[in-house]
């Protein structure tokens, strides 16, 4: 669609949207991450219910961290006043988690600091957000000028023409934020919430009908269609059957991941096995000689020693050998004097003459 005839299409949904929805006013003094959490109340339901359930939360709970960890069942049953109830109970307690891993705290009153661009990156990487309440917390918080389109308010500018299917499939309406000045963007904004909340509430009601065709009366074809009972039926059965084999697929998947790794473990247990085994036997290769060359060198050290021991016994033998043979000898040389002298002295008396 040209962009001319686009933004003549969208001026014409504003004034007769403005004819059967009044602005609603939002409270500027709460908080970014108060304000991240109210869109995703806000998303497909009326403000002032939204309200209700926001003030329950804030009352009824101890703080934002209990919220957190509360079953989706629970939040539920506590915003059950909302048009998709669960689908924003989800997309709280997934914010809130998000919110939590990064900072570990409740407070995003930092990010208002930073550049807008930057901020908007930020939220869009948390789990739980989308486009509508990114654009919203960017509106109301960051005083940015981003209208903020939920599905029912993308069906409804698909029907009457202003976007074409792939650019509702994108989730994005080209052209709006040109058309429509930052000054009255929050006004704006929350006139095109209602009706979009009006056709996701009751989209094959009367009143949405005749809003669209006085928007675009050539739409009728477009309009939303009551499914068929039994078209409705093999819808169903055909997507319980898609998500059966998605199931399948995803276990098989799973069973495929942990057999490749156990594979894989096995395989890396058998290289650590033969790595320690290679590292073994250079060591042993390596031990076994150095172990018989001190044996060697021991026992040749033990036979030297017991040699030398064996010499130092044998010359200590031998000199007190000689040394007793010295006494004896000295003895028998004694002796033999004595001998000596007795026999001479026995010989001389043997001579003499008697008187």
């Amino acid at each position: 669609m040209a962009s001319n005839n686009r933004a003549t299409q969208i001026n014409k949904v504003l004034k007769i949207a403005k004819k059967h929805f009044k602005p609603v006013e939002i409270p500027p003094e709460r908080t970014l991450l108060e304000h991240l959490i109210f869109a995703c109340c806000a998303e497909n339901s009326l403000y002032d219910v939204a309200n209700e359930v926001f003030a329950t939360l804030n009352s009824d709970y101890y703080d934002w961290n209990e919220v957190r960890v509360t079953s989706i069942r629970e939040l539920t049953e506590t915003m059950k006043r909302l048009n998709d109830a669960k689908d924003a109970a989800k997309r709280l307690k997934r914010v809130l988690q998000s919110v939590f891993e990064t900072y570990y705290s409740f407070d995003l009153e930092l990010m208002k600091k930073q550049n807008i661009g930057q901020t908007v990156k930020q939220l869009e990487k948390y789990n739980g957000t989308t486009n509508y309440t990114v654009a919203f917390v960017t509106q109301n918080a960051l005083a940015g000028h981003a209208i903020p389109i939920n599905h029912g308010l993308l069906e409804s500018m698909r029907v009457v023409g202003v976007v074409s299917d792939k650019e509702a499939a994108k989730g994005s309406i080209p052209g709006l934020e040109r058309v429509v000045p930052k000054s009255k963007g929050t006004e704006v904004g929350t006139i095109l919430h209602q009706l979009g909340v009006e056709l996701h509430r009751s989209p094959y009601g009367p009143t949405i009908r005749k809003l669209l065709l006085e928007i675009e009366p050539s739409c009728k074809n477009d309009l939303p269609k009551r499914p068929n009972k039994k078209a409705l039926k093999l819808a169903q059965e055909k997507a319980a059957k898609e998500k059966l084999a998605k199931e399948k697929l995803a276990q098989e998947k799973r069973a495929k991941e942990k057999l490749a790794k156990e594979k894989a473990a096995a395989e890396e247990r058998a290289k650590k096995a033969k790595a320690k085994k290679s590292a073994k036997k250079p060591v042993i290769k390596a031990l076994a000689p150095a172990k018989k060359k001190p044996t060697k060198k021991k026992v040749v050290k033990k036979k030297s020693v017991q040699k030398k021991t064996a010499k130092k016994a044998t010359t200590g033998t031998k000199k007190k050998a000689a040394a007793k043979k010295k006494t004896v000898t000295k003895k028998n040389s004694k002796s033999s004097a004595k001998g000596k002298k007795r026999a001479s002295v026995s010989k001389k008396l043997s001579k003499r003459k008697p008187k």
